[in-house]
């Protein structure tokens, strides 16, 4: 490995682990965002779509938070959806102050045909890898995330 940054053994390890699952995601995300796009979605507005079929009508705050947005950016996601007129947005009864998302059936029909040929897409990239090497991964994955988090609370 060609040391381009100064460190120790381990922390040069570290970076260039880094760097290249970083390159990694983005590549993968590029080749989805290219797909998605050609169906006129960000992957953003799949990944909002996609949560709402397979999980049932969600606060704004509970999508943000996993597609990993923030609020104002789900906002615009999801003015954009309901423009297209994929999603609906009301105010709770009981606290106006919670937005609830649901699919139209417009939505639901759309995100029904797209969301098998986004999965192959996945599951042709992910298919460079073995089963062990997928749980590997998976496992390795969780931990970096979860150590993660833990540091970012210090």
């Amino acid at each position: 490995m060609a040391k381009r940054y100064s460190g120790s053994e381990e922390e040069i390890l570290q970076v260039d682990a880094y760097v290249k699952l970083m390159r990694c995601a983005d590549t993968i995300q590029g080749i989805l965002a290219r797909n998605a796009e050609a169906n006129g979605l960000t992957l953003s507005q799949l990944g909002v779509l996609e949560i709402l079929l397979h999980l049932g009508p969600q606060t704004q705050k509970t999508l943000a938070s996993k597609i990993l947005r923030s609020g104002a950016n789900m906002t615009t996601i999801l003015d954009n959806l309901e423009k297209r007129g994929f999603v609906r947005r009301t105010r709770d009864a009981e606290d106006r102050r919670t937005i609830r998302v649901e699919l139209t059936e417009e939505g639901e029909q759309f995100i029904r045909k797209i969301f098998p040929l986004h999965m192959n897409n996945i599951y042709r990239m992910m298919g460079a890898l073995t089963k062990d090497e997928l749980h590997t991964l998976a496992t390795l994955t969780r931990k970096l995330g979860l150590a993660a988090r833990e540091r970012m609370r210090v």
